[in-house]
């Protein structure tokens, strides 16, 4: 950059500045400002002959101003008449006035965008980067508009000066973050590529950042990137830090742009090529070695260069999730963190472990620092590094550490911060229902919840206790008993006494019997409890009241007087006078029959998933919950989901509630399967149908179906007869909003929002009638537009004829009748296939219940041999199904026979039960 010679030092600019400085009142320094603006404007309007210089000054003076507070409404075409200057020093302020005062809507926009096009015009390195650096400034879309096409050019222009390429990186990398439909992709990609070979480290590392943005929304057009980052990254970390003199920061070299390649590399799969991983892992392992060298100096740079370094080389380890040697020990060098005397790596490591905590490799190795984990929860100062010690706990938790894991949570949440006690309450809710074996246990860990942070346990939390009990017919009466000890406390959270209303009014009955409970001691406790409660509450309580006079007869006269008492039916609430006089009404002119009749036991709800997690979802934000199913991460970074997985959701803006409540209208005209399979529901020839995953889903009903770098698409679905509903749900995988969203079977399914924000995830409810057999499945057109570029999905469905099964429980006797019954060559199809998975008999059970039949033990000779029955629903008939499936274990292959009253669904079975095998 050209030297400023003493003549630009403008001694005018230099003496104001020093009298603002000098005013002792805001009033001295107002009348200072005002003076020197009539004499800013008269130069400008009376002297026409300014000279470059004044103008320099005046429109300095301007800016300070300007920056000071006060508004400027003029000197903004001298400043743009800067532009045309030669000068260095003139240009620079001229630009510098027009980056911070020029808005979009300026009438000189036009102006400015001449001068900087000749700026970028003129060849010349200097004024070219104050031409980019204004663009990139401004960052408008009128500038966006003008110089989107015209820098990429210069990007990758082989004559560009070094200094101006990372201008222009740099300048796009902008316009794209502010305009990304207006920067094109175009054949300059390819090239912007080659940069990570450039001589020039600052030239790599500008388009390092430029390249990691365009990724990650065109991941397609950059996979040349992978190996070039890898080759690069490879020569930094095995370079001593004398080879890369100018670019080594406290002996660390190059430590920006090694951030940046790892996050380029995070951006894609572990490369396929063995030689290319190869390095890769090699890179990976030398910076884990590094950080377990001795520190090459004292200085916190060095340590922090360092650390950033291995901190981003253990994300990207996380993020492939594909060598088990790397998890480990990545986990193991953020387990030295959790004790590290710098508060920041506590926090990064508890963050980083968090998600090694999902993988299947590292998962393990996870739980090894449990105690150091707990231990921070009760000695940390820092109340974020806690809130992460929780999160790490709430992901390591499994079945085997849960009680211990639970017990430790609720100790802290007598003590814990209220700004995190919410989140705590939540988090000790769900591993409490999640790994519980003994439901008395989760009965108790609920109340005591209740008792020790009240306030915070949300109706979602206590809700659930109760749909659970419900549920359990062996928990019903320690629920009854536990709840009625809880309430005799002389101070009950008002959360406990709805628990306890509820179960009492449904399960008294149960504990009635001891005279310590009797039915007239549980009335009076409730009651005692009445008059410190909200109405909500009250309302509860009343209807207790009346579930206790069908109940218990000999407390009727008890209650009664307690409905008909002033204070009831004359309440001040409508809803509680109401149901006084409802509930006495009905007792008093209902007969015995029914009474019980209207007041039965309420029938077990619906299983579903617990709404306990939406809330967690909401509070954390997008993409912020640990995985928490049991199954854990697959080898490629995707997450195989058990059948009771807890990671799917209801609503278009949240994740994780209740899925499986049919108590929803289904849609008219659920006849889906004559709609799908019509010729027009076929996709656009431009997109491939995605089956990749297809063949997974035989034999259950819940997982991934597509994932790539911008979407995953999660499925869930339960099929009755001839009836299917199923849960799409969308993810949103970047940052950045999907907009124009749209999904298309050729059916009327409830219409998706049409922007999925980042992070977010997305349900869509389709309701399925087999109307007849078939063999194709249905295939979704998913459309969205990302960063301006129009992204096509096409994923096939899985609705297959064996979703429609109903198992079929038969003895032996019955099964050979019908067999031979079936007997005509046309019914029966069998095959003879190699094994194309270990042969596992557990397994291979688990296979044929998931295909849909039932197993029938003890009906082949063979106990060896699988033998099931079912009969495939459809609309207008029903399909009987007789399967034997016989292993060969010395020669690994099996023999599958089925028979049904149709050839074509004993084909159509016939092939995708072998595919399993």
């Amino acid at each position: 950059m050209p030297a400023v010679s003493k003549g630009d030092g403008m001694r005018g600019l230099a003496v104001f500045i020093s009298d603002i400085r000098n005013c002792k009142s805001k009033e001295a320094e107002i009348k200072r400002i005002n003076k020197e603006l009539a004499n800013i404007r008269s130069k400008f309007k009376g002297d026409k002959a300014l000279d470059g210089y004044s103008k320099k000054k005046y429109v300095c003076k301007l800016l300070f101003i300007f920056l000071l507070g006060h508004d400027i409404d003029f000197g903004h075409m001298e400043a743009v008449n800067l532009l045309s200057s030669n000068k260095y020093t003139e240009k620079q302020i001229g630009y510098l006035f027009i980056s911070v005062l020029v808005n979009s809507n300026s009438d000189l926009i036009r102006l400015i965008n001449n001068a900087i096009k000749n700026d970028l015009a003129s060849r010349n390195p200097t004024f070219m980067n104050l031409a980019l650096h204004c663009i990139a400034n401004v960052g408008s879309r009128e500038m966006a508009e003008a110089f989107a096409s015209e820098i990429p050019r210069i990007l990758v222009a082989g004559d560009t000066m070094d200094s101006v390429k990372q201008s222009a990186a740099l300048c796009l990398l902008r316009l794209n973050r502010t305009s990304p439909d207006l920067v094109p992709m175009g054949e300059w990609t390819a090239r912007v590529v080659h940069l990570l070979n450039d001589q020039h480290l600052g030239v790599v590392t500008a388009a390092t950042s430029l390249i990691t943005t365009l990724a990650q929304k065109n991941p397609d057009d950059f996979k040349t990137s992978v190996s070039l980052a890898v080759a690069r990254l490879s020569r930094i970390v095995t370079s001593a830090s004398i080879d890369l003199q100018d670019y080594t920061y406290y002996f660390v070299a190059a430590p920006w742009l090694s951030v940046k390649l790892l996050r380029l590399l995070q951006c894609y799969p572990p490369p396929e090529d063995a030689a290319l991983r190869s390095r890769l892992t090699e890179c990976l392992e030398t910076i884990l070695n590094k950080a377990q060298e001795p520190p090459k100096s004292k200085k916190v740079q060095h340590s922090n260069a360092k650390n950033a370094v291995l901190f981003e080389a253990i994300a990207l380890i996380i993020h492939h999730d594909s060598e088990p040697t790397l998890l480990v020990r990545a986990c193991n060098q953020l387990g030295q963190f959790l004790q590290h005397r710098e508060t920041n790596l506590r926090y990064l490591a508890l963050e980083s472990m968090c998600t090694l905590a999902s993988s299947e490799f590292s998962h393990e190795a996870v739980k090894t620092h449990m105690e150091t984990v707990i231990n921070a929860l009760k000695t940390e100062r820092d109340v974020s590094v806690r809130q992460r010690a929780v999160d790490l706990l709430y992901a390591m938790c499994d079945r085997s550490n849960a009680k211990q894991i639970v017990a430790e949570m609720l100790s802290y949440l007598e003590t814990a911060d209220y700004s995190i006690r919410e989140e705590i309450v939540l988090k000790v809710a769900i591993l409490a229902e999640k790994y519980a074996v003994d439901y008395t246990w989760y009965v108790d860990t609920i109340l005591n919840l209740i008792r020790i942070a009240g306030d915070y346990v949300s109706e979602e939390v206590w809700y659930r206790v109760i749909q659970i009990v419900i549920n359990r017919d062996d928990v019903q009466g320690y629920a009854a008993k536990t709840v009625f000890e809880a309430l005799q406390a002389p101070a009950c959270h008002e959360n406990l006494v709805k628990v306890g209303g509820y179960i009492l009014g449904e399960f008294g009955n149960l504990i009635a019997g001891d005279s310590r409970s009797s039915p007239l001691v549980q009335f009076n406790l409730l009651h005692s409890k009445f008059h410190l409660c909200s109405v909500p509450t009250r309302a509860l309580l009343l209807s207790a009241y009346i579930k206790f006079i069908n109940l218990f007869p000999e407390v009727k006269a008890t209650i009664q007087d307690v409905l008909r008492s002033d204070s009831q039916l004359r309440n001040a609430d409508v809803e509680l006078q109401q149901r006084a006089v409802e509930y006495l009404r009905l007792s008093c002119i209902a007969s015995t029959d029914i009474l019980a009749t209207v007041l039965e036991e309420m029938p077990p709800f619906p299983e579903r998933e617990s709404s306990i997690l939406a809330k967690l979802k909401k509070k954390k934000g997008p993409g912020k919950l640990p995985d928490m199913d049991d199954s854990r991460r697959s080898v490629n970074g995707n997450t195989e989901h058990s059948e009771n997985t807890d990671t799917t959701n209801k609503s278009s803006t949240h994740s994780f509630t209740d899925v499986l409540n049919l108590n929803s209208a289904p849609s008219s005209g659920a006849n889906l399967l004559i709609d799908v399979f019509s010729e027009s529901s076929a996709s656009p020839a431009a997109t491939e149908v995605s089956e990749e995953n297809f063949p997974r889903f035989v034999c259950k009903n819940n997982g991934v179906i597509y994932e790539n770098q911008l979407l995953q698409i999660g499925l869930k679905s339960e099929y009755r007869q001839n009836l299917g509903r199923m849960y799409v749900f969308y993810g949103n995988k970047t940052s950045t909003q999907f907009l124009s969203f749209s999904s298309s079977l050729n059916v009327h399914p409830k219409a998706v929002d049409p922007v999925i924000e980042g992070g977010a995830q997305m349900q869509q409810i389709l309701n399925i009638e087999c109307v007849s057999d078939f063999s194709d499945a249905p295939v979704l057109n998913i459309q969205f537009r990302y960063g301006g570029a129009l992204q096509n999905i096409a994923v096939k469905l899985p609705v297959m004829l064996n979703k429609f099964f109903q198992p079929t429980e038969m003895t032996s006797q019955d099964f050979f009748q019908r067999w031979k019954q079936l007997g005509a060559p046309q019914q029966e199809v069998q095959k003879i296939f190699k094994a194309k998975h270990p042969m596992d008999t557990e397994v291979a059970k688990a296979k044929i219940l998931g295909f849909g039949v039932a197993l029938l033990d003890g009906v082949d000779p063979n106990p060896a041999n699988f033998v099931g029955a079912g009969v495939v629903h459809t609309k207008t008939t029903q399909v009987g199904c007789l399967l034997r499936l016989e292993p060969n274990m010395q020669a690994q292959m099996y023999r599958l026979t089925l028979r049904t009253s149709r050839d074509s669904v004993s084909q159509r079975l016939c092939e995708l039960l072998s595919e399993q095998f």
